[in-house]
């Protein structure tokens, strides 16, 4: 079943020292690239939860946020004051070089990455809990990219529904606009069958006639249509194959609109691009 990519999910869990909050935003891309706000106390398990992205998404440009919140009951602030007097001495050496240094704020030094352990917490704990957090956010993620896949799906579906009503109007069409043009010609050839031998006048008429028969590419259309529809079926991410199938679609519209030599085919030409870029704009939000 097809399965868009683009989505939103955020979810929160509670634990006893706090919570985790997670938010995920999908967009379309070729191949799958995610990009991670987090936490100096969650920067161990970026490599796990990168892991877990790869393994539950395939394509798409996902923005990753996770946020920590702790409560008060189990855990305390704390700072690292060893990291903070290498930061401190680095900055009096810094300091030494300028003519008019500032001088150094407590609370700018607070804010210096890794001084503050957000809450004394252990590592473990903190770590399960953003990993079952992140995981819980992408299942809700695959189900709203589902959801979205489903109306795609019903969108290309009607599309191809279409496609058929074109394809068979030139199959009820076809008989009479290859007669009429038989006509025609033999009007326009009565005056030279005098001049012109019998039998290349017939093998002309055989070859205009088979430039004007449409047959085959009608037959390549309903193919399509019926892979279009076992792809749609599949489990597998299945974009980059359907928009490989728009490409020949429309290649056999164009080859159709090429040998149009009746208004019918031209409009019915004209009406499969129409339907075929409505279907290829939608499918590369698919997976």
């Amino acid at each position: 079943m097809p399965r868009s990519m683009t989505a939103f999910a955020r979810h929160t869990v509670d634990f006893t020292w706090g919570s985790v909050s997670c938010e995920l935003r999908s967009v379309n891309h070729r191949f799958l690239e995610t990009g991670f706000r987090l936490p100096e106390t969650l920067r161990d398990v970026e490599m796990q939860l990168r892991e877990i992205a790869r393994k539950k998404l395939t394509r798409g440009k996902v923005d990753i946020s996770l946020q920590v919140a702790f409560n008060n009951s189990d855990a305390t602030v704390s700072a690292d004051m060893e990291l903070a007097k290498r930061y401190i001495d680095i900055a009096e050496q810094m300091a030494g070089e300028l003519k008019n240094p500032a001088p150094i704020s407590p609370l700018e030094i607070m804010r210096w990455p890794g001084i503050l352990k957000d809450q004394d917490v252990e590592s473990d704990s903190l770590h399960k809990g953003a990993i079952q957090t992140f995981k819980e956010t992408v299942d809700q993620l695959l189900e709203g990219r589902q959801r979205e896949g489903d109306k795609l799906g019903e969108m290309i579906e009607q599309r191809l529904v279409g496609i058929e009503t074109q394809v068979a109007v030139v199959r009820e069409n076809l008989p009479s606009i290859l007669e009429h043009q038989r006509l025609r010609l033999n009007e326009k050839l009565e005056s030279l069958r005098a001049q012109v031998d019998e039998d290349r006048l017939e093998q002309e008429m055989v070859i205009i006639s088979n430039r004007a028969d449409v047959d085959e590419e009608l037959d390549r259309l309903e193919a399509h249509i019926s892979e279009i529809r076992r792809v749609l079926s599949s489990e597998e991410s299945i974009g980059r194959r359907l928009d490989f199938l728009m490409q020949e679609l429309n290649r056999e519209a164009n080859t159709l609109g090429s040998k149009s030599i009746a208004g019918v085919t031209t409009q019915a030409s004209v009406e499969l691009k129409v339907l075929i870029e409505q279907m290829r704009e939608q499918i590369q939000n698919i997976e």
